[in-house]
């Protein structure tokens, strides 16, 4: 053994920082001074890749957008090249360091320094366009629905355009859609995902009680940035106008985080409209009240339905729920 650490090993006691120190990078330095590093760590098992991490400049960046700046989380994902869930978790992680400090206590931040030395990052780089062309992650990845787990054999004439659209109403159920509307998406697809984007509250819903649900809409909709698809649409049908396209793309980011900001203050609106606030004279604190109801509708056919307030039998807090969200959702400041 300490022939090996003497010898061959002596290489991996010191790491360069900055680079990784990995056993198939050592050895391929060895063959190639130059050569780049595989992110491959076991020299047996090659399926294994070390993932990146952010960097500290990409963390306080990110935070800086989403917490200072107001952006939205959507458009700090697409500008970042960070999966949306990673920015929320950014912005959370951060918002925890700073309160540590202003606590007063301690941060492993050597123990941090050196992990960043050992292991890849992904830097903040100077140029936007770099920042976009060379992701973090993929930010656009779709979680199979589980609507989609059945196999259905849906027989179709030949004369009829059977889109997406009409295959998500299919597996949810839903009746088939006239021939002139599914025409004028075909005209238009644009036009037509843009709508149901701006507007989700508008989808079609099915069932009835609690086997309501929404009509399963097309991947164009669901993904995370559905903006990305007009962007190949725009550069497939005009490949010799890029900086055009690239405006185009931009204007419709605008817009969406314009929508988005729209749809948010409604929302509060609507909600603040509930609650009736009543402020005591000469007390610090002010009470909330808000209307409840609870009926047939929400309380089910088995009065046990989630939506009505109070304890139910049967009915298990959300603690114990599977699947509930039990740690902060948002950062406030």
């Amino acid at each position: 053994m300490f022939t090996w650490l003497n010898g061959e090993g002596a290489a991996y006691k010191e790491h360069v920082p900055g680079q990784t120190n990995y056993i198939t990078d050592v050895k391929a330095r060895k063959k190639d001074p130059g050569a780049r590093s595989t992110n491959r760590p076991f020299p047996l098992n090659p399926a294994f890749v070390s993932e990146p991490v952010l960097s500290e400049e990409l963390r306080n960046e990110i935070y800086e957008r989403v917490v200072v700046k107001k952006k939205s989380v959507r458009l700090v994902s697409h500008d970042m090249g960070v999966d949306m869930r990673r920015v929320a978790a950014v912005c959370r992680l951060v918002a925890l360091e700073r309160r540590t400090r202003e606590e007063g206590k301690p941060l492993a931040l050597p123990y941090a320094r050196s992990i960043h030395e050992m292991v890849p990052t992904t830097p903040l780089y100077d140029d936007p366009r770099a920042q976009r062309e060379m992701p973090h992650e993929s930010i656009n990845d779709l979680p199979a629905h589980r609507l989609t787990d059945a196999q259905i054999f849906y027989p179709v004439s030949e004369s009829r355009h059977f889109t997406r659209v009409d295959a998500g109403r299919v597996f949810s159920a839903a009746p088939a859609r006239n021939h002139d509307i599914v025409a004028q998406e075909l005209a238009d697809p644009s036009k037509a995902m843009t709508r149901i984007t701006r507007n989700p509250s508008q989808i079609e819903t099915v069932g009835k009680g609690d086997n309501e649900q929404a009509v399963l809409q097309p991947a164009d909709v669901r993904i995370p940035h559905p903006a990305l698809i007009d962007l190949e649409r725009d550069r497939i049908a005009r490949p010799n106008e890029m900086n055009a396209v690239i405006k185009g793309h931009m204007a419709r980011l605008e817009e969406e985080e314009a929508a988005e900001g729209e749809r948010k203050r409604r929302a509060e609106e609507r909600r603040e409209s509930r609650i009736q606030h009543v402020t005591p004279e000469e007390s610090r604190f002010e009470f909330r009240f808000k209307d409840v109801v609870v009926s047939r509708e929400t309380t089910g056919v088995d009065g046990r339905g989630a939506k009505a307030p109070g304890r139910r039998y049967g009915v298990p807090s959300d603690d114990r729920k599977k699947g509930q969200v039990k740690i902060p959702t948002r950062v406030e400041v």
